[in-house]
């Protein structure tokens, strides 16, 4: 990776994580482009930002974009409540949005050399699947399954996609205003089921310069 600033493309960057990470890259004094598919983010213009619209399914909006940055964070999913979804699924957003998206971003990287991907999915998918709670696993099963199964079909595509990867799964998140750093393990610890969307992106962003969390899976929680 260069040295700082780092010009970074966030996509998924409308809400929640991806917007918090948008903030935080610059506040860490990045570059950031944020991709969203309606051209906004829920931040007042700033110094380093450029606000782009696109969507992470078509591949002439990311090589629009993508040259010239050195990494790509990636906070795709579905906004819509999981009841609805699961019932009659989304309205607005594809049900593979998670995959195919990431798969996008992943292929346009590689055309133009852009290694560093950081990739938001969730905790109790892949390494950690085992460390789940009982209940989160009822849930996962009755209410989430497509969208769980399209976070593990992600998953594997960051794994094989020989970039240098970074997966970060946060528990529950909730809008609290947490100043703490997350608690971040490599070995699928947690200090309980809630974590701030502030804390995710800012590890998100700390994951996009250092090179400490490269190729591994990192659990998110609120620290205690």
């Amino acid at each position: 990776m260069p040295n700082l600033p780092l010009n970074v493309l966030v996509v998924g960057a409308s809400r929640g994580s991806g917007a918090a990470a948008v903030q935080a890259l610059l506040a860490a004094g990045h570059r950031v482009t944020a991709l969203s598919r309606q051209g906004r983010v829920p931040l007042p213009p700033m110094p380093g930002l450029t606000v782009v619209a696109g969507d992470a399914l078509r591949a002439a909006d990311l090589d629009r974009v993508l040259p010239g940055h050195d990494a790509g964070v990636v906070t795709l999913g579905i906004s819509e409540p999981a009841w609805r979804v699961r019932l009659r699924g989304p309205r607005h957003t594809p049900s593979d949005v998670r995959s195919r998206g990431t798969q996008c971003v992943v292929d346009a990287m590689q055309r133009h050399g852009v290694r560093r991907l950081v990739v938001q999915t969730s905790y109790g998918v892949g390494e950690t699947r085992a460390h789940l709670p009982g209940l989160y696993r009822l849930m996962f099963a009755l209410l989430l399954k497509p969208q769980i199964e399209d976070t593990e079909r992600q998953e594997q595509v960051v794994r094989a996609s020989g970039l240098d990867w970074v997966l970060v799964q946060p528990v529950n998140l909730t809008d609290r205003l947490v100043r703490a750093p997350a608690f971040a393990s490599a070995a699928g610890e947690v200090r309980g089921m809630q974590v701030a969307r502030g804390q995710v992106g800012r590890f998100l962003a700390q994951a996009v310069a250092v090179p400490d969390w490269v190729g591994r899976t990192v659990a998110l929680s609120a620290p205690g």
